[in-house]
Parts: C-alpha cells; sequence; structure tokens
C-alpha cells in the first residue's frame, strides 16, 4: 500500500520535501553560473527505471522515452489539456484517472477505503461485503472532504513569490513575506470559480510554480470491491512480492447542470472530461514498457548527513516504537466486530502500513550505508567547491544550512511527543476549533494558511467526517497512551526543555522526576471527555462560527484544554516559521552547489517528488534483491489460491475461488503465464502519493494501476537503487475479470473503452 500516512511531528517537513521544478544550470569551463529552469537540464537524463519528471522536463526526454519503447508522439504529454495526461487527477493524496466520458474514475481500492469506512456501519459493512451500484442514484457520496483535482496549467511564480525578500531579513519576517505573497497569488488564480490552486515550492524555495486545478467537490462511490479482494494479504503481503491483491475502485465525479464545480446535491450530473483513458484488456508482457502518470508525495534524496542521521537514529525508530503501541491501543478499545472498530478501520489500515514501511526504510538505510554515503557525498561536494567553485562564501552558506538542519533536528525532538499528544480527536478538534476563532478576527489575507476562507468547507467536511471515526473510548484511550509517552520520556530534569509548561500546568501532570500516578491520570482524562461537547457533530459545526471571546469563557473542557495550550501552540509555530525562513535563504544555496557538482560527474539532479504531476517510465521486469531470491514479473489467479486460508487476510471470496478452480479466464489470460495476471512489477520510480496512478502502456492505454512497491525499495525515498527497486501494479486484466466473473459489474465495463488490440 503506497499511500502512507504522513504523521511525522510536525517540524520541517516541508523541509524534506522539495522538488519538481529544477535549477537552470549553466558550466562553461569551470564556471558555474547561478541556477535557473528545467531548459538546461537536457543532457545526462536517466533513460527509464529512476527519476520522477514533471511536465516541464518532458520535451528533454523525448527521445529517452521513444527508445524506451514509447509509440505515442511524446509531444503529447507535454499537453496538460490533451490525452493522456488530461485524463489524470490527483485525490489529494492519490492518484487517479477518468476511464469514461460519464466522469468514472479509477484509483486503488486502499485511497477510496475511508469512503468506504465512512459509509459502512457494523450492520452494513461494505467494507467487508464490498460495494457496486447499478444506477447513478446507487452511488453513494463519498467522505466528507473527497475530491478530484485535475491539473489545468503550471507556471513559474519565484519572482513574484519571492519579491521583497533580501538576505538581511529575519527569518520569520522572510517566511511571512513569502507567505504572503504565495496567498496572494492564490487568491488571484481561484478568482474564477470551480478551481483550487497552490503554490509549490521546489529545491527548498530555490523556484515556485503556480498551479491551476480544476476543484470537483461532489465525489461519488461506484464500486469497491470488498477486502477480501481489494486488501487481500492485508498487513502480511504488504510491501511484499509476490502479491494477489485486488487494489482497486472507482468513483464518479459529478458537477452541477451547468458543468460547474458543486457540492454534493441530488439533482448533480455526472462530469464530462475532455478526456479519458481506453483500459486494455490485452494487458502486458514481459519487457513491455510503461509508464506512470501521477502525484508522488516526497522523496528527500538531497537531504543532508545529519537530516539522514535525525530520522533515522531518532525519529523513525521511535515512530515505530510508538505505532506498535498506538495500533495494540486501538485495537484493544475497538475490539472486532464492534462499530468502534468499523470506525477505525482506516486509522489501522493506515497505522500498519507506516509502520511496515519505516521498518524497512530503517532496514534498507543501514543495508546501503546510506548515512556514511552521504557523509561521503558531502566531503567530495565541499571539495569541489573549494576547488571549482572558489566561493568561501558558498561554503559558509552550506556550513550555516548544517547548522540549521541541526538545530532543526533539536526542536523535532524536543516537540516530539507534545504534539503526539494533540493527535486525539478531540483534543485536535479543539485546537483546530480555538485556533479559528482567532485567526476568524484578521482580514482574510492575514489569516495564517488553513483558516482562510478557502479552507472553511474543508474544516467543516473534517468535522463532520468524524461522525463515522470517532469513538470516546477509542480516542480516550489513544489520549491516554500519548499523555503516558509524553510523561515516561520527558521524566527527569535533564529532559525539562521538551515538556510544555502550559500543558502540564492544565492538566495538573507531575514535574519531571516525580513518579506517574497512573490511576490519576486516567480520572483526569475521564473528566476531559466527560465535559467536554464536541463529540457532537452539531455542536462542532456550530463552534464554527463562535468568537473567541465565547470560546475563552466556555466551560467544555476540551475547550478550554485548547484555550491553555495557545500560546504554546503559537510560540512553537514561531520558532518554525522563523527555522523555514532561514532554510528558505540557505538551501536553494546548497542545492545549487549540488546540482552544478552532479553535473560535473555526469548525473542529473532531477528533482524530489513533492505531491504534483509527474511522469516515471520504465518496463515490465523482476528483480533479483538478493542472493538466491527471484522476483517473476507476474503473479497468477492460481497463487490466489495457493495463499487462500479462508481466513482473513486471505480469505477470496467463494465466487473468485470457484472461479479460478474452472480455470474461467475468459479473455483476459496471459499465454505466458498460462493464466489471468493478477500484479505485475516494473522498475518504475515511484513513492506514496503515487498509489492510484494509471499505469501506461506504449500507447497510452490503461493497463493497470500502481499501489505498492517492494519492501527492499521503500528506503529509495532517500536513495533509489534501480537493480532492486521495484513498483508494484494491478493488471488491468485482473481488474476487468474480477468486475466480469466476480462482483457482477458488466455495466462499467461497457461503460469504460476496453481495447484489446
Amino acid at each position: 500500500m503506497q499511500t502512507l500516512l504522513f504523521i511525522y511531528p510536525r517540524s520541517e517537513t516541508g523541509k524534506f520535501k522539495r522538488a519538481t521544478a529544477c535549477l537552470r544550470q549553466i558550466m562553461t569551463g569551470l564556471t558555474v553560473l547561478l541556477a535557473c529552469g528545467f531548459s538546461c537540464l537536457s543532457s545526462n537524463l536517466t533513460i527509464a527505471g529512476e527519476g520522477m519528471y514533471t511536465p516541464s522536463q518532458l520535451p528533454l526526454i523525448r527521445k529517452e522515452l521513444k527508445r524506451a519503447g514509447l509509440k505515442l508522439n511524446p509531444r503529447k504529454l507535454d499537453d496538460l489539456t490533451a490525452h493522456p495526461m488530461g485524463a489524470v487527477v490527483s485525490l489529494g493524496g492519490c492518484s487517479a484517472s477518468f476511464v469514461s466520458p460519464q466522469g468514472l474514475v479509477v484509483t486503488n481500492h486502499h485511497c477510496a477505503r475511508g469512503s468506504v469506512q465512512f459509509n459502512s456501519t457494523a450492520e452494513n459493512n461494505y467494507l467487508e461485503n464490498g460495494f457496486v451500484a447499478k444506477t447513478f442514484e446507487d452511488e453513494l457520496q463519498a467522505a466528507p472532504g473527497s475530491r478530484i483535482y485535475v491539473t489545468e496549467e503550471i507556471r513559474d511564480v519565484t519572482e513574484a513569490v519571492l519579491a521583497g525578500t533580501s538576505g538581511s531579513m529575519s527569518g520569520i519576517g522572510r517566511q511571512k513575506l513569502i507567505e504572503s505573497n504565495r496567498k496572494a497569488l492564490i487568491a488571484q488564480c481561484e478568482k474564477q470559480a470551480g478551481y483550487r490552486c497552490q503554490v509549490a515550492s521546489f529545491f527548498g524555495g530555490a523556484e515556485y510554480q503556480l498551479i491551476k486545478r480544476l476543484e470537483i467537490k461532489d465525489v461519488r462511490i461506484a464500486y469497491a470491491p470488498a477486502d477480501s479482494v481489494g486488501k487481500y494479504g492485508g498487513d502480511i503481503d504488504n510491501w511484499m512480492w509476490p502479491r494477489h491483491t485486488g487494489d482497486f475502485a472507482f468513483y464518479r465525479a459529478y458537477v452541477g447542470a451547468d458543468g460547474s464545480s458543486k457540492d454534493y446535491a441530488k439533482d448533480n450530473v455526472p462530469y464530462k472530461p475532455k478526456h479519458f483513458l481506453n483500459v486494455s484488456a490485452r494487458g502486458l508482457h514481459e519487457k513491455d514498457f510503461v509508464m506512470v502518470a501521477g502525484y508522488p508525495g516526497s522523496t528527500a534524496r538531497y537531504t543532508r548527513a545529519s537530516q539522514v542521521e535525525y530520522y533515522f537514529n531518532y525519529a523513525y525508530p521511535t515512530f515505530v516504537s510508538l505505532l506498535n503501541d498506538w495500533i495494540d491501543t486501538i485495537e484493544q478499545a475497538a475490539p472486532e466486530g464492534s462499530d468502534a472498530r468499523v470506525k477505525y478501520e482506516s486509522r489501522l489500515a493506515s497505522l500498519n502500513n507506516y509502520e511496515k514501511n519505516l521498518r524497512g526504510q530503517i532496514a534498507g538505510a543501514k543495508k546501503a550505508r546510506l548515512l556514511s554515503r552521504r557523509k561521503a557525498r558531502e566531503t567530495e561536494l565541499n571539495k569541489w567547491i573549494a576547488t571549482n567553485l572558489k566561493e568561501p562564501a558558498r561554503l559558509k552558506a552550506i556550513e550555516n544550512y548544517d547548522q540549521l538542519v541541526q538545530e532543526s533536528a533539536i526542536a523535532n525532538k524536543q516537540r516530539f511527543w507534545y504534539q503526539n499528544v494533540t493527535r486525539a480527536s478531540m483534543l485536535s478538534t479543539a485546537i483546530q476549533l480555538y485556533r479559528l476563532s482567532v485567526e476568524k478576527q484578521k482580514p482574510d489575507a492575514e489569516r495564517e494558511p488553513g483558516f482562510q476562507k478557502r479552507d472553511l468547507d474543508f474544516i467543516r467536511e473534517g468535522l463532520q467526517a468524524l461522525e463515522r471515526r470517532y469513538d470516546p473510548a477509542v480516542d480516550k484511550a489513544q489520549l491516554e497512551l500519548f499523555l503516558l509517552r509524553y510523561l515516561q520520556q520527558n521524566t527527569d530534569t535533564q529532559s525539562a526543555e521538551s515538556r510544555i509548561a502550559e500543558l502540564d500546568k492544565a492538566l495538573g501532570l507531575p514535574e519531571p522526576g516525580e513518579p506517574i500516578d497512573r490511576e490519576r491520570l486516567t480520572k483526569k482524562i475521564d473528566r476531559l471527555y466527560q465535559g467536554t461537547q464536541l463529540g457532537s457533530t452539531a455542536k462542532r459545526l456550530e463552534l464554527m462560527s463562535a468568537p473567541r471571546a465565547e470560546l475563552d469563557k466556555s466551560n467544555d473542557t476540551m475547550i478550554k484544554l485548547a484555550a491553555a495550550l495557545y500560546s504554546a501552540n503559537k510560540r512553537l509555530e514561531d520558532a518554525q516559521k522563523d527555522r523555514q525562513g532561514r532554510y528558505a535563504l540557505l538551501e536553494p544555496k546548497y542545492m545549487n552547489a549540488l546540482i552544478a557538482y552532479q553535473k560535473s560527474l555526469g548525473k542529473t539532479t532531477y528533482p524530489d517528488a513533492n505531491g504534483t504531476l509527474r511522469i516515471t517510465f520504465g518496463h515490465v521486469v523482476g528483480a533479483e534483491p538478493k542472493d538466491g531470491l527471484r522476483y517473476l514479473p507476474f503473479t497468477t489467479l492460481e497463487g490466489i489460491l495457493e495463499k487462500d486460508t479462508g481466513i482473513e487476510p486471505f480469505n477470496a471470496p467463494t465466487k473468485m475461488l470457484e472461479s479460478i478452480r474452472q480455470k474461467r479466464y475468459g479473455p483476459y489470460a496471459l499465454d505466458a503465464i498460462n493464466s489471468v495476471p493478477v500484479n505485475f512489477l516494473s522498475d518504475l520510480d515511484t513513492t506514496g502519493g503515487n498509489s492510484g496512478s494509471p499505469t501506461l502502456n506504449a500507447k497510452g492505454e490503461l493497463v493497470g494501476l500502481l499501489f505498492d512497491g517492494t519492501l527492499e525499495s521503500v528506503n529509495a525515498d532517500w536513495d533509489m537503487n534501480p537493480d532492486i527497486t521495484r513498483s508494484i501494479h494491478v493488471d488491468s486484466r485482473f481488474m476487468l475479470w474480477t468486475m466480469r466473473f466476480v462482483d457482477d459489474a458488466n455495466h462499467l465495463i461497457k461503460e469504460m473503452t476496453i481495447v484489446d488490440g
């Protein structure tokens, strides 16, 4: 499951999520000019396997695409409003694509699973039984906050974002000005109704791009297989090969009768996309060309050694420990078969997914000697700068950048446990509502991002979504876990700087060094939940409009706690903004030098992923991740039979098992494997956020969906090895086979354009 739950402590994670647009670089002899745009990066581009290319880079890799096997005119890929790129969409955390003229959207099952869970109860459990809408009227409204975004335009706005900044500004002053400039650009872009715009930062603030996206608000579930198909193998098979998971589902996009973006309404009509993908029933063979277009979340291939050290020596191991306790806590508080368990199924899946990913990251970094290799790269980079650039100021800037990285790591450690405390749903909700009351006192342009008028729908929908994602007993157990870990990790006077005085005072927590009275802590938490009305959806929505003065007088225990924590949260936020502003000054200087250095070695510094539209291409290919182990490129229907025990997570539907035993392959078999392919491997460069990305063949037809990577591949977020990094896709032939022979979704097959030539 590639869609990771990004639940790092709220830290300078933005500093590790850079990249999408490249820097212009020009070398003449040993003279390296300042970085500029993509146009100069035409040489040394990696041919297939490695690299997540932005739309701006596609003209530069046309020859490489043709050599790799693309049969389309590569120029068609340059135009975001043409086929096939015009069919690729974002779900805001996952990727997807249009596959019919009536707004049918295909994505991963695990991307739609939260919406399926939202509509499920213990008595009517669509997670367990699956869901197929036979008519438009039967389709279910997706979870509140669900969106489909269609990227229509990308343009460089670096000059406008950095206007007015100078090297002499304070960090927080620089950050606030950049933030203000970005908000102004977004406001101008969103004057056209129905659009949601963003300004994305590349290479730590060296470039900025304005991305204009059509926002479709009415999203409905058309079809989702049962978990016994879409989640077959569960956490046991997650990140593993061989895989036999039907990780696909279908949404449908709806708009107003006039074609404009509208909130959910019964009289809305299916959206008619300008472009949609044909679906291949012929599929692929080993070594065939494939490409993926989607919205990868983040990679960190240019981070410094001290950042690597912080994450792999502290943040990741510490969070793995917490995740295991967190999972146990939810499972104990929400027993199997209870309505509470249904409410927390999506959260549990995300936590399990992330825990396994982090263990893979840690093991991969150790095996690849990531830290020592980063240190070696930095040593060589410094030598190269001193010899070739002869710019002492550049080395000094990088030295200051490293000091800032170390400062950030210390700050992250100090607030790690406190910010986990604020993850509990009721406390998090109270903090959000209180902050909204503060921000509403300001003119809209001066409000913090996330609290402007453009954000109110998302806040409202998030508050509504809690209706099916909150249980007081479970939330109480989570808060108790977080508070215990906060206290246990900060038990002596030396760790006092990690304590938050406002939290300690508000809850009457023991001083560092004092014993923890578990019974007393439990009673305090009980009183918090007994004294709050935030469990009521109506009350949460009512408080969205409450002024700060009213909340300051509130007797609601959670609101009172949020008010008491406001100054601490603001203090931490301002300190983080100051660091972000200093990053925005120093990080581009490091990246410019690194780009020039790698070019001198014949390497291209392709952009890190940052949630914006990318294309990666390669081939269907197996792997040999370690001695004596070989991964074949395809798995088969018979593999489902081999794994099936009848017990979750290896409990395929009876109808599926019977069809496999009868070898009812239909037109979907691959002769080379004498079966219907279920999943396949490729050497594509992908990461979390790519989940649901359409996998296209040489003609631009849909041949599958990317949904995962092998465990050996997860460390590619930091350090990709093309020899062993593999992406996992669900084959379009298995999707069609399941729809036809298992779930009676033939009406959707008829709606799509199926090609078999």
